[in-house]
């Protein structure tokens, strides 16, 4: 194992029994198509699982933290813990970012949007290892300790997702409702990516990408906010 691996799961205290799943989830899907002899592979199965622990641990949280609130707000706070943005954040808090291992050309690129979205992958996907390797209360404390911290940050700015600040925006400022629409949709039914546009008044303002159309719709509403210094 490498120094640097060493390093950062001290960093995040955990220390994997086994590596291989650490590896794993630190494997974008363009690294074994460049490094054919990279015994890994990639960390998609692993960020599906991860999603899952993450809604779960999450959502349970909230449950109990605000016993108080109804679904509505549980709803949009844990829509604004675990959405893109601040999934990336966490990754840059704690190095993640930084281990991806990636192909020459998706290295090159990773800035922007696209480094959100391959930082929170792999942040989904190393809590699927943690969850693989040493239980769901490991996962748990892991989510708390660097996912659910924020949850007073999130407090403060009302629990607001994206798309809620954008059509608060869009009214106060425009007089008009934003619209979203499909632009494209691709991939395997298992396995769809949407391109997804935001417009004011039939105007085009920003795309988004995600897994689904809520999370594209959402990402184009965060790239509008980052474009404007909404953010």
């Amino acid at each position: 194992m490498s120094k640097k691996l060493q390093a950062f799961q001290k960093k995040i205290g955990i220390t994997f029994n086994d590596v291989g799943l650490l590896n794993e989830a630190l494997t974008h899907r363009s690294y074994p198509n460049e490094n054919a002899g990279w015994p890994y592979r990639n960390n998609e199965r692993l960020e599906f699982l991860g999603d899952a622990v993450l809604e779960l641990a999450t959502t349970n949280f909230l449950f109990v933290r605000f016993s108080g609130k109804e679904e509505g707000d549980l709803t949009i706070y844990r829509a604004a813990l675990v959405n893109t943005k601040s999934l990336s954040e966490v990754a840059k808090d704690i190095g993640l970012d930084k281990e991806i291992f990636m192909s020459k050309g998706e290295a090159q690129g990773f800035s922007g949007r696209a480094k959100e979205t391959i930082s929170a992958d792999a942040m989904e996907a190393l809590i699927g290892a943690i969850f693989l390797d040493q239980g769901y209360e490991s996962a748990r404390d892991f989510i708390r300790k660097f996912v659910l911290i924020r949850i007073k940050e999130v407090q403060a700015q009302g629990g607001k997702d994206p798309k809620s600040l954008v059509q608060e925006l869009s009214q106060s400022k425009y007089k008009i409702t934003p619209t979203y629409k499909v632009l494209s949709e691709t991939g395997p039914a298992h396995k769809r990516s949407f391109i997804v546009g935001l417009y004011f008044n039939g105007s085009l303002k920003a795309k988004g990408t995600g897994k689904s159309k809520q999370e594209a719709e959402t990402d184009a509403a965060q790239t509008f906010l980052d474009a404007n210094g909404n953010s």
